[in-house]
């Protein structure tokens, strides 16, 4: 008969339950820290109740697409994080398909910096995305055929509005719009655009496939100043593409912003609830990954920076905490 490992120490499990979620939760977070993508997925719905009790006190949603801003909106869940800043903006500020403010309220802005881009063929001659329409310039466009509610499909609506272009409209002068797996990199997207299945790759994740599109022949189109002005005047920044940012570009590029990840939650959120979640991450900041090196730069996920945007209020204990704390 096998031996136990160890006599119960007294005080050893004072916490039984909270041993029971953290297994699942540690192991979870191993199984999306692989090397290998996940084969499950890479969003998850997190929820939390005392022992004993039979209602979920608070409920966290980590996903990629607005649904998290009316889960939230609607006190579904308490905490969520989308990506980029602009489109928790638009649903403060009741604009673009938000046809009234939401009771959003930020928490802390995970940097990274980023844009939304129109790469076209270099020897195209268009410059300006509003050309594609005045041209009528037949591109075969590539477009992420992620889910339909997906932010780059929110904000790619958006801007094309505003620049007189609307993405129904390119097949009336023989363009073609496809919808394809993944983002622009290696021999998926780019490799289209190589082989002429694709002429066109409309996409953000600069750091992804940016640099890569300009060494294969490709450039981006910059949006004229009316549409920038109408974007802006929606909530969402404009940011300029350098030939110091993307070496091999001729000049300046007027875009769009893509940056930032903000964690947020509702107007009326408990205080208690974003205060502990505030600690938390500064207790883990040495180990939650993020777009850069070292710890959770905190002092730069609070204030109102280029890669974390903040145009919406942090919710008042999470100001008060950041305040506390010398972060902010």
């Amino acid at each position: 008969m096998t031996a136990p490992l160890d006599k119960p120490e007294p005080g050893r499990f004072e916490r039984p339950p909270s041993i029971r979620s953290l297994i699942m939760l540690e192991a979870t977070a191993a199984m999306m820290r692989g090397r290998k993508r996940p084969s499950f997925g890479t969003q998850v719905e997190i929820s939390l109740r005392p022992q004993g009790d039979n209602r979920w006190h608070a409920k966290f949603l980590a996903s990629d697409t607005p649904e998290g801003i009316d889960a939230v909106a609607s006190r579904e869940a308490d905490l969520a994080i989308i990506n980029p800043s602009a489109v928790l903006t638009l649903a403060y500020r009741g604009a673009g398909v938000y046809r009234r403010p939401l009771p959003v309220r930020a928490v802390a802005v995970l940097p990274q910096y980023d844009f939304f881009m129109f790469a076209v063929p270099a020897d195209s001659g268009l410059r300006y995305v509003e050309e594609i329409a005045e041209k009528r310039y037949p591109l075969k466009v590539s477009i992420r055929g992620q889910e339909p509610n997906h932010s780059v499909h929110l904000v790619l609506a958006d801007i094309l509005a505003a620049a007189g272009c609307p993405l129904a409209d390119f097949e009336s002068w023989g363009g073609e719009v496809f919808y394809d797996a993944g983002m622009a990199s290696g021999a998926g997207r780019l490799g289209a655009v190589a082989t002429g299945e694709r002429t066109a790759i409309f996409d953000e994740a600069w750091p992804v496939w940016g640099v890569k599109a300009l060494q294969q022949g490709m450039t981006f189109l910059s949006l004229r100043e009316p549409a920038l002005e109408r974007l802006t005047a929606m909530g969402y920044r404009r940011s300029t593409i350098t030939p110091e940012i993307a070496p091999g570009l001729e000049g300046d590029i007027e875009v769009i912003d893509f940056s930032g990840w903000p964690l947020f939650c509702h107007a009326e959120a408990s205080d208690e609830l974003i205060e502990r979640f505030c600690a938390a991450l500064d207790e883990q900041r040495d180990v939650i990954p993020w777009d850069g090196p070292g710890p959770l730069p905190l002092e730069r996920m609070c204030g109102n920076y280029p890669e974390a945007p903040l145009d919406v209020p942090l919710h008042p204990a999470a100001r008060r905490y950041w305040l506390a704390k010398g972060y902010l």
